[in-house]
């Protein structure tokens, strides 16, 4: 059996003084998902330098530090990623003040990976969305709420698809 071809990405779950996080919408050709920044964690990156250069390009947050490793995701679904076999997730908890999302790479930039916009969601909000939007992943609100009221944990938790 030969072995899987996983895409690693990087992730930051990016917190603001009042709890609310800041998602990202990707416009899918089969459907829109609203998820955290972040990306792919190119030839000889760290996790953490793929997450520097992520946040900085997408929307203009310079991250000091290397965050808390909060979860973990591992997707193994054809499709789930183009040109993969799937794909590893590593989310970092980011606190920060509220901002003007405004990062290095242009609309067209932006829009050529699938971003079509940016919102700060409060923990409610997501829970009784009623779509049509999905969010990645898809059981953001549990994880998010468990977050928020206990801390980092310590060890980062596995997550669902």
């Amino acid at each position: 059996m030969a072995p899987l071809n996983l895409r690693h990405s990087v992730r930051a779950i990016v917190l603001d003084e009042e709890d609310r996080v800041l998602l990202c919408r990707f416009a899918l050709p089969e459907r829109s998902v609203w998820a955290t920044p972040g990306g792919g964690v190119e030839p000889g990156e760290t996790p953490y330098e793929a997450l520097r250069r992520e946040l900085r390009e997408e929307d203009g947050l310079v991250l000091e530090g290397e965050p808390p490793h909060v979860w973990h995701r591992r997707v193994v679904e054809p499709g789930y990623v183009r040109g993969y076999d799937g794909a590893v997730q590593d989310y970092f908890l980011v606190r920060t003040t509220a901002f003007d999302p405004d990062g290095a790479l242009s609309r067209a930039e932006l829009l050529a990976e699938n971003i079509t916009g940016f919102r700060w969601w409060r923990l409610p909000e997501i829970a009784g969305y009623p779509g049509p939007d999905l969010f990645g992943p898809r059981d953001l609100a549990g994880p998010l709420g468990r977050l928020i009221a206990e801390g980092v944990p310590a060890r980062p938790l596995q997550m669902g698809l």
